[in-house]
C-alpha cells in the first residue's frame, strides 16, 4: 500500500494539472492516475512527486513535468494494438504511461544506470510488455523497425533521420526539436515519402545526445 497523501496528490494532478488544462483522452488520464510516480523518483524528491514539475533524477536528466507527460502521449495517439518506440527511457516514468496504453513498448536509454533502475520499478509494477535497449537513441532501434508510434523525450537539434526512417507508414513521431533554449514539441506523420509537421508547443527538454543529436562535446 502507498501512503495516502500520495494517491490523494496523485488524484489532484489529475484534476488541477491534465484535465484543467485540456488533456482530455480518457485513456491517459486513467494511466496517469493509476502510475505512481512517485516510485520513479529518488527518494529525496519523493515529496515533490505530484506538483507541476520536472524534477532531476540524476546524471544531469530529469523526469518531465506531469502536464508534458500527459501532452506527449496524447499527441501521440497511442492505441491497444500499437507498437511504441521510446527514446530515452529515464526513470521509466513516461514508459509506464506508455505501457498502459500500447501492445509494447521499445525504450532505448543511453545511460546504463538510469535503464536499469527503470527496469526495476516497471518489473515491480507489473508492467511485463516492454523492451529495453542500452544504446545511442538517435539510432532508433532498426532491429524491430517499423513502429507505429515514436516518442522521443529529450530535444534533438533535428529530426533525426534514423527514427523517420523507422517510423512506419502512417505512423505518429513526438518530437522536441530547436535549440537548447527554443525548442518546439513537434508532431511529425508519415505518409509514404511525405512528412507533415504541426508544432503543439513551446518546450525545453535535457539534450538529446548521440550521432543525430547533440554531440557530447556540447554537454
Amino acid at each position: 500500500m502507498e501512503p495516502d497523501n500520495f494517491e490523494q496528490s496523485r488524484r489532484q494532478m489529475v484534476e488541477w494539472q491534465l484535465r484543467a488544462r485540456n488533456i482530455t483522452d480518457p485513456d491517459v488520464l486513467q494511466a496517469m492516475a493509476q502510475i505512481p510516480r512517485h516510485r520513479f523518483i529518488p527518494e529525496d524528491g519523493r515529496h515533490l512527486a505530484y506538483e507541476d514539475r520536472a524534477l532531476p533524477i540524476g546524471f544531469d536528466q530529469t523526469i518531465s513535468q506531469p502536464y508534458m507527460v500527459a501532452l506527449m502521449t496524447e499527441k501521440l495517439q497511442v492505441e491497444p494494438g500499437l507498437r511504441v518506440l521510446e527514446i530515452g527511457t529515464g526513470f521509466g516514468y513516461q514508459t509506464a504511461v506508455l505501457a498502459r496504453l500500447a501492445r509494447e513498448v521499445f525504450t532505448v536509454e543511453r545511460l546504463p544506470e538510469l535503464s536499469l533502475r527503470a527496469q526495476e520499478v516497471l518489473a515491480q509494477l507489473g508492467l511485463l510488455n516492454i523492451h529495453f535497449n542500452i544504446d545511442d537513441g538517435t539510432l532508433g532501434w532498426p532491429d524491430h523497425a517499423p513502429f507505429d508510434r515514436i516518442l522521443v523525450t529529450a530535444g534533438a537539434p533535428d529530426l533525426p533521420t534514423s527514427l523517420v526512417d523507422q517510423l512506419a507508414d502512417g505512423g505518429l513521431l513526438v518530437i522536441p526539436v530547436g535549440p537548447e533554449d527554443a525548442q518546439t514539441l513537434l508532431r511529425v506523420r508519415k505518409s509514404g515519402r511525405e512528412l507533415h509537421r504541426e508544432p503543439i508547443i513551446a518546450c525545453r527538454f535535457v539534450k538529446l545526445f548521440g550521432r543525430q543529436g547533440w554531440s557530447e562535446s556540447d554537454m
